[in-house]
Parts: structure tokens; C-alpha cells; sequence
């Protein structure tokens, strides 16, 4: 072999080492991600172990129909959630709806699935209470789970203030089950919820309340995905979703979340939020005591 021939042939193996090298690293972060894992996070609508008993059965079906391996994160309060979110740290998440409108469009979460049926707000107040119309709850003590909560607290208030002239002082009680709990023991006027956290509560609980008023619809919370995941694997986590839907199994599963009647969903379907001036109620610097 010649020495002009030898430098050829290096240069030839050096390109193509080069190329390789190219496509390596087009692939290398998708690929890496999924091999050391995803994580999911969930937002605390209810007490950790109850979400947890709740999340974890899902989570192990997530994996089996995938392949891919997942762990469960759950935070001890929708704030830890919400730091959580903005920075993120999660790969997978089930979320509050107006999340998904947050942050810089390159980089928010994008929705993969929700229940068809629609969320609601809705004012609960004791079944035995002597207040019968909401503008009877001005200056009284409400309580809600955290400042943004979507349909609990963020549109209620809205509502509340916008279209009933009804100020009222927020309590603010970490999840859902909290605000029931309050309201149910006499702690606090009337509080705000939604329809399927309500359905989830203790039979003692549920009966001692009754609903006061019911907000405007809002897509149900998504499941969504950080755009770092790669498409292939958004698509597993859709499609098993999808098909969990199709087992008796699947079905009792999804229930639990609750998601009663699984759809995919897109962006396009919470949009119209941003025309709602719940900005005005949103408070992105809110800290727990």
C-alpha cells in the first residue's frame, strides 16, 4: 500500500467515523432518556398514599404494554407540584388543565390524553347550611385546595367575584379532599372542588355535602408529555392508554384516577382557556406556609 493510498483510506474511515459520530448524537439523547427511564409525575388531588394506591397500579400497566420503565412521582402538595412542573422535571405528567398553557410555547408539555367528559368547578357547602345563593357568601370563609387550582379555585373565584359580585376569604387546604373535609366539619362556610374529586370522597363525607353552583366546562385534565421525550415513546404511553380503555382491567384502573371515558387530546382543545382572563387569578409566586 502506498502512502498516498494509506492517508486515503484514513481519511475515508475518519469521515465516516464523523458521520457516525453525527448520527449518534441526533439519537443519543432520546435513546439515553428512555434507556435510564422516565419519570411521571401526578398532581395531589388527594393524600399521597390514596394517589399513590391509586397512580401505582396504572403505572405498572403503563410499563408492561410499553416496555418502557417508569417511576411514580408524587409530591406532598400542589406547590412542590407546581415547582416541579415549571421546571420540567417531569417526562410524563397528569395535570391541572391550564398548565398546559403555561410557559414558552417551545417548551410546554404537550397533551396526549383525557377523559371526554368535561371538568367542572363546583361550590360545596354543608347539606345542612342555611346559605342558599352564593352572593350570601360574601366576606365568608372559603376553602380551596391552592390559589391555582384550575377548576376549584382559579375559574371559581373568577366566577365568584366576575359574575356574582362575591368576595370571599380563600382558605387555602393543599388538596381536594382537605377542602370536603373542611367544609363537611364546619371549618369553613363553603369550599371549591370538582366533580370528580367529589365522586371520590368517603360516602360520610360526599353525603354531608351538597353543591352550591357549578362552573363552565373545561377540558378535563391531560396527560401530557415534555417535548424532550421523543415522539415514538409519546405515542406508546397514548396508545396504552387508549387500549387500557379497552379491558375490563384497563377500565377499573383508569376509573380510579378518575378518567371515566378516555379520549386523545391535543392542544388545540384547551386554547379557548386563554380567552377566559383566568391569568388575573393565576399566582405563579404563590407559596405554602
Amino acid at each position: 500500500m502506498t502512502i498516498q493510498n494509506g492517508r486515503s483510506r484514513n481519511m475515508l474511515l475518519l469521515t465516516l467515523l464523523l458521520i457516525g459520530l453525527y448520527f449518534a448524537g441526533a439519537f443519543s439523547d432520546d435513546h439515553a432518556l428512555a434507556a435510564e427511564g422516565y419519570n411521571f409525575g401526578v398532581v395531589p388531588q388527594f393524600e399521597q398514599r390514596k394517589l399513590y394506591s391509586i397512580w401505582k397500579p396504572v403505572i405498572e400497566e403503563l410499563e408492561r404494554r410499553t416496555g418502557l420503565s417508569i417511576k411514580l412521582i408524587t409530591t406532598l402538595n400542589i406547590e412542590g407540584f407546581e415547582k416541579e412542573y415549571i421546571k420540567g422535571n417531569f417526562d410524563f405528567v397528569y395535570m391541572n388543565p391550564y398548565f398546559i398553557l403555561l410557559g414558552d410555547e417551545s417548551n410546554r408539555y404537550i397533551p396526549l390524553v383525557r377523559d371526554k367528559a368535561p371538568l367542572r368547578g363546583i361550590l360545596v357547602v354543608h347539606k345542612d347550611s342555611p346559605i342558599k345563593k352564593i352572593s350570601e357568601l360574601n366576606g365568608k370563609t372559603v376553602a380551596f385546595p391552592s390559589p391555582n387550582a384550575i377548576g376549584a379555585s382559579v375559574l371559581m373565584r373568577a366566577d365568584l367575584e366576575r359574575l356574582y359580585k362575591t368576595k370571599v376569604k380563600p382558605l387555602y387546604v393543599k388538596t381536594h379532599s382537605s377542602v370536603y373535609i373542611h367544609v363537611a366539619q364546619g371549618l369553613a362556610s363553603a369550599g371549591g372542588g370538582v366533580e370528580k374529586s367529589l365522586q371520590e370522597q368517603d360516602a360520610a363525607v360526599r353525603d354531608s355535602l351538597k353543591v352550591l353552583y357549578t362552573t363552565r366546562d373545561i377540558p378535563s385534565h391531560p396527560v401530557a408529555a415534555h417535548p424532550r421525550v421523543s415522539k415514538e415513546d409519546r405515542e406508546k404511553i397514548r396508545r396504552a392508554f387508549i387500549d387500557m380503555a379497552k379491558t375490563e382491567h384497563g377500565r377499573k384502573l383508569l376509573s380510579a384516577i378518575p378518567i371515566k371515558n378516555i379520549t386523545s387530546t391535543t392542544v388545540e382543545d384547551y386554547n379557548p382557556m386563554q380567552d377566559w382572563g383566568l391569568d388575573a387569578y393565576w399566582d405563579p409566586f404563590w407559596k405554602e406556609d
